[in-house]
């Protein structure tokens, strides 16, 4: 569902077929319609304070790879990606991350000193043809499902596990249909959740085993 391709510094996930998305991206956020995702790889040196990122970001991604793919960016190894499958009855899942948690924060609060950069980047692709309302419930899955791997498997703060970054993002895709709903006890709801629980989890434990101790990704 999900094919990859790594061209450093690019990460290119291209999908089936082109599909309705959703997500807060830097580069064509909100609702879109592509067939291909992609990850920048970026050093922690390059995102300064006064440098402006994002039209930086748009600039590169209409030079280099497609003006109409979806955009994210990340200061994590490219090569250090997890694909994850999941199936519930007839529908399949399949999500893509990247995690680097060296900026984790918790839900409600904000470390102080956090590092600027560090995120989990996920792209959560389904074959159930969404409605626009069952698309905005199926990203609340997958940031559902996120938070509970960071959780899980992730860093303890001083006011508790991790709950994510400070500046992660998450695109949900779904070919365009009539679905109302993709909760947690529907077959997309439960497809999408165990494929993005299991790829960051497994990026996760990744980080947690290389970079842990390093707080660089």
């Amino acid at each position: 569902m999900i094919d990859i391709t790594l061209n450093h510094p690019w990460l290119i996930a291209t999908l089936p077929q082109p599909m309705r998305c959703l997500s807060w991206a830097p580069y064509r956020g909100g609702f879109q319609v592509t067939d291909r995702v992609v990850w920048r790889e970026v050093r922690n040196a390059d995102l300064s304070k006064n440098f402006d990122a994002i039209a930086w970001f748009a600039a590169e991604m209409q030079a280099q790879v497609d003006a109409d793919s979806i955009g994210m960016l990340t200061s994590r190894d490219i090569a250090q990606n997890s694909l994850k499958t999941a199936r519930s009855g007839l529908i399949q899942a399949a999500c893509l991350a990247t995690v680097g948690l060296s900026n984790a924060e918790r839900v409600g609060q904000r470390q102080a000193g956090a590092a600027p950069v560090g995120t989990i980047n996920c792209l959560a692709a389904t074959s159930a043809p969404l409605s626009d309302t069952a698309l905005i419930e199926a990203l609340s899955i997958a940031t559902q499902a996120r938070t509970s791997a960071v959780m899980d498997h992730g860093p303890d703060l001083p006011q508790g596990p991790a709950t994510g970054t400070g500046t992660d993002c998450i695109v949900v895709a779904a070919p365009a249909g009539d679905l109302s709903y993709a909760g947690l006890h529907t077959d997309v709801g439960v497809a999408i959740g165990r494929a993005v629980y299991d790829s960051v989890a497994d990026g996760t434990r990744d980080w947690m085993t290389t970079e842990g101790g390093h707080q660089n990704a």
